[in-house]
């Protein structure tokens, strides 16, 4: 009950605190919304760019196959068919600028009509992109394998109408070539829009197995992560705290009461503690009913809400015994806010607050994980973007309450009384 008493005394003070409290509530719905709307209006204005991947082709042909060629091609998906002159291509190609060439060689359309055997050439610079390199030559050699079977049964209906030229009429009309040939094109045209075989592609729900790695929406990321990173910045609220009270003189009458040093620390914290659940209430409410009002893609909370809850008062506990850490370490005011500035920040940065843990990962490897903004970062994702359970999350969970126990250890450890 006496930690609880120092607790609402510094409840109290702290919501006297007019730059605090806008600190704490408004400016991470300010950074919310500036970031999501700065970052959907990207993503929309990339989304509407033509992302296939180039084609540069040297058509010197010109005949009809060639431009059946160009109309699969560009038919096929993934590929933007580009024409240049040889001579053209040529330079760019010599000049790195293209990274292949496509060369539809003279006479194209006569050899397939001859049924002679003719070769597409695709050149690359030696500095291309193999992996691109090889994607477009599987392209290019699926739409013309498709083509030289079409003129393949083209023929041979032809072929059979010729074996029936001595067959007696009724046995010609039934079996008229041109009449197969048509149906053959039909056939062709209806497989083109309408594949007898078709390859959908499913993503697994995380109780099925793998999950996707896929980037999320702008602000999506946005809320759990500033969610974080301002629960977080309320350690130096309890470090202030602290030295304010020492400063006065009231901390030295605390010691004096008939309370542990433990319970004393303790109700230090609780003010935090009660603060970073309220400021992650209205975030997370914010993100769910007022993003929409904005126009902006309401954040889901899960499906689980006891896993929600859980890991978010172990991260109001985690900012909390770590703001005990930072007045242990801090010796003035200006150690505090100097300490609790660089700490707090470098600390979200490198958990996952601001750029997202799994592009970080990617050049920092297994650095963010000696954060407690990592771990946090990593269990509102896991529920709120992927819906895990409580199940799903209990690595991220101990992780939050081992660091959580450890600051506490700490502070009390380097903790100066008196």
């Amino acid at each position: 009950m006496k930690a609880l008493s120092v607790a609402w005394k510094d409840l109290q003070i702290l919501l006297k605190d007019r730059g605090m409290v806008i600190q704490l509530f408004l400016l991470p719905l300010l950074f919310i919304v500036v970031t999501s709307g700065a970052l959907s209006a990207m993503a929309a204005g990339q989304d509407q760019g033509d992302t296939r991947i180039p084609l540069p082709i040297v058509d010197l042909d010109r005949g009809e196959a060639a431009r059946t060629l160009l109309e699969g091609l560009d038919a096929a998906g993934g590929l933007k068919v580009q024409q240049y002159d040889r001579s053209e291509a040529t330079a760019l190609l010599n000049e790195n600028t293209l990274d292949y060439v496509l060369t539809i060689p003279a006479g194209f359309t006569e050899d397939l009509a001859q049924n002679r055997t003719v070769t597409l050439r695709l050149v690359s610079h030696p500095n291309a992109n193999a992996a691109r390199t090889e994607s477009v030559r599987l392209v290019v050699e699926g739409v013309a394998r498709d083509m030289a079977l079409e003129r393949q049964i083209l023929t041979s209906l032809q072929q059979m109408g010729e074996m029936l030229a001595d067959a007696p009429p009724e046995y010609q009309a039934a079996f008229a070539v041109e009449r197969a040939q048509a149906q053959a094109r039909s056939q062709f045209e209806r497989a083109s829009s309408q594949p007898l075989v078709a390859v959908r592609e499913r993503i697994p729900s995380p109780e099925e197995g793998e999950q996707q790695e896929e980037m999320p929406s702008a602000n999506l990321l946005a809320v759990p992560g500033y969610a974080v990173l301002f629960v977080f910045l309320t350690a130096q609220a309890t470090a202030h705290s602290i030295y304010e009270e020492k400063k006065v003189g009231s901390f030295r009458r605390l010691l004096a009461a008939p309370i542990s040093k433990a319970s004393l620390l303790a109700g230090k914290m609780l003010p935090n503690f009660l603060t970073a659940l309220v400021q992650t209430a209205v975030i997370f409410a914010f993100g769910a009913f007022g993003l929409p009002l904005l126009g902006l893609t309401s954040v889901s909370l899960g499906r689980d809400p006891i896993a929600l809850v859980l890991v978010v008062v172990l991260m109001a506990l985690c900012s909390s015994a770590l703001g005990l850490v930072i007045a242990a370490i801090a010796r003035t005011e200006n150690q505090i806010g100097g300490l609790s500035q660089v700490m707090l920040w470098v600390m979200a940065i490198v958990g996952g607050s601001i750029v997202p843990a799994l592009i970080l990962e990617m050049f920092l490897g297994p650095l963010p994980s000696v954060v407690p903004h990592y771990w946090a970062n990593r269990a509102l994702d896991n529920v709120m973007i992927r819906g895990l359970t409580l199940s799903g999350v209990t690595t991220e969970i101990a992780a939050l309450l081992g660091f959580s126990v450890l600051f506490f250890a700490i502070g009390l450890w380097r903790f100066e009384f008196e």
